[in-house]
């Protein structure tokens, strides 16, 4: 399997990690800002949308990072990332396409002005960082509910996505909450195969 995007994307590293732990080994090809670009004829024919990552596993294109990590996971049959029984595999979507849509968009404007470079207001920066604070509180008090992981007492896919992005919340250049329940929550997280790789890698 080839996966196409640089590894400086945070929605790369969730796959190589969601790979790591799954014992796969993944071609990677660097694509993106700095490496050649997703907007390219080739690379559009995969993703007309231009982003990264692409999998290609044969035949078989994929694209959007969450949509490969449970691909990799139902391909490998590995229920205890991606559970098989209904409900509790709902309970881990649900806190993957939080993290997708509700906490994506709540740090956006802050992270692309601070650590990118792009124009921002300074209103519009300071919004966002205090939204991305509260949609973190959530996180904690999911966490400190469950005792163990976000969507319950076992470790998850949902653990895979929202651990990147905790990274990333802890890492920012912002005025940050304090979240006991997250920072145990990473703790317990840094011994996986991939979390020094992939997590808690120095990258933003």
């Amino acid at each position: 399997m080839k996966l196409l995007g640089r590894l400086t994307s945070i929605n790369v590293r969730k796959v190589m990690w969601t790979a790591a732990l799954l014992g796969l080994e993944l071609d990677r090809e660097d694509w993106g800002a700095g490496f050649r670009s997703p907007r390219e004829p080739e690379y559009l024919a995969m993703n007309p949308n231009g982003l990264i990552p692409v999998l290609v596993d044969g035949d078989f294109v994929l694209w959007e990072s969450n949509a490969i990590c449970r691909y990799l996971a139902n391909r490998q049959g590995a229920t205890t990332l991606l559970p098989a029984e209904a409900q509790a595999r709902a309970r881990v979507e649900q806190w993957m396409d939080w993290q997708a849509g509700e906490l994506n968009n709540a740090w956006r404007t802050a992270f692309t002005a601070l650590v990118r470079g792009q124009p921002a207001t300074p209103e519009a920066i300071a919004a966002s960082v205090d939204s991305w604070n509260r949609h973190m509180a959530l996180l904690d008090r999911q966490l400190a509910a469950t005792g163990a992981f976000a969507a319950g007492p076992d470790f998850t896919l949902a653990d895979v996505v929202l651990g990147l992005s905790a990274q990333r919340w802890k890492n920012a250049p912002i005025e940050r909450v304090e979240l006991p329940a997250v920072e145990a929550w990473l703790r317990r997280m840094a011994g996986r195969p991939g979390f020094a790789d992939y997590v808690d890698n120095g990258m933003p």
